[in-house]
């Protein structure tokens, strides 16, 4: 399992897009570059390069360190250094470090395959959601979520309450050692415009606004509960774009097993119009029997792999709806199952 975006998309390279007996041309940094446009001097090391792969690399070729493609202009075979054109094909300028990975004409991008796993997370939606769990302190008029400023949280990508518990103390006869109990709680979950601007309880007035994300803001309001008290709200939220390869999967919300699915949507999406090479249509086909779902001859292996990510959607779905049922609306009001 991965833990962060960037181990994801090395997953699937390992498992779907690079056969380990078709390992794709590759160098190292043997000195760092900076994220500055004038700094065009790669020093490679040849030590991982055949002489026909280290003459690939005359001018016109692409090579890829990180997310950053890069266009050679010249090659010193004896000094091991390659002149290039930063940033090249729309991607960014970026540090990078000795020992980074140099790719060569790259058939699949990094940069691609984190824009498609990017693209995958955020249209699992609706059928698939995110779930946030909030301790909240009940009050009268709507309680906002989040604190005034710009961003910090995602909260404006969440969605709806699903439930809403509130802790009570009873020391009446029978009760139990705590004398805890957790009784549903009624909430309603308003959106508001996006800036917000209201007056706190200091008689400052504050703006909450979002730059990134859904264009509104939330409040909660609460019902049939004393103010003062603690309420632990689950909410349905939007799955959260990831920004950079070291963001975590928990903060987009994805949990583990969907992680099958990003990765065969993005495998699908980047063999869609492409002339797939027979080593890496055995290397599929043997990955996807792995996972007991084996490709007929009458499929093509993009239309089994969006097949194969549709089971495991819909048994994803299932087990959510298992889990968090729909709570009874009514005048939208939540109130909990």
């Amino acid at each position: 399992m991965s833990s962060t975006i960037g181990q994801l998309v090395d997953r699937i390279f390992r498992e779907y897009l690079e056969p380990n007996d078709d390992v794709q041309s590759f160098s190292i940094l043997r000195l760092g570059l900076d994220a500055d446009s004038s700094d065009t001097t790669v020093n490679y090391s040849n030590s991982f390069l055949t002489s026909e792969e280290e003459d690939s690399l005359e001018p016109g070729a692409v090579i890829e360190i990180n997310q950053e493609l890069m266009l050679v202009t010249s090659l010193s075979t004896s000094a091991e250094q390659l002149t290039v054109k930063r940033a090249w094909k729309g991607t960014s300028l970026s540090s990078h470090s000795v020992d980074d990975i140099i790719r060569i004409n790259p058939v699949f991008t990094r940069k691609a395959i984190f824009s498609s796993v990017s693209d995958q997370i955020k249209n699992l939606y609706p059928t698939l959601f995110a779930v946030e769990t909030l301790e909240l302190v009940s009050g009268t008029g709507y309680r906002l979520l989040g604190t005034y400023g710009t961003d910090g949280d995602t909260y404006n990508y969440i969605v709806a309450p699903l439930k809403a518990l509130s802790q009570y103390t009873d020391w009446s006869s029978g009760s139990d050692q705590t004398g805890l109990t957790y009784k549903g709680v009624a909430v309603e979950l308003i959106d508001l415009p996006n800036p917000f601007v209201w007056t706190d309880d200091t008689q400052t007035e504050r703006t909450k606004t979002y730059t990134v994300g859904p264009n509104v803001v939330h409040a909660l309001q609460f019902y049939g509960i004393a103010n003062g008290h603690t309420v632990y709200v689950t909410f349905k939220k939007k799955f959260v774009a990831p920004t950079s390869e070291a963001t975590t999967l928990s903060s987009v919300g994805l949990e583990n097993e969907y992680e099958p699915i990003v990765m065969a949507g993005v495998a699908a999406q980047m063999l869609a119009g492409k002339d797939i090479k027979n080593v890496d249509a055995r290397y599929i086909t043997e990955q996807m029997a792995a996972q007991n779902y084996p490709i007929g001859s009458s499929n093509t292996i993009r239309n089994s792999l969006l097949q194969y990510q549709q089971i495991l959607i819909q048994q994803a779905r299932t087990n959510l709806r298992s889990k968090y049922p729909e709570p009874v609306t009514l005048n939208s009001i939540n109130y909990p199952t």
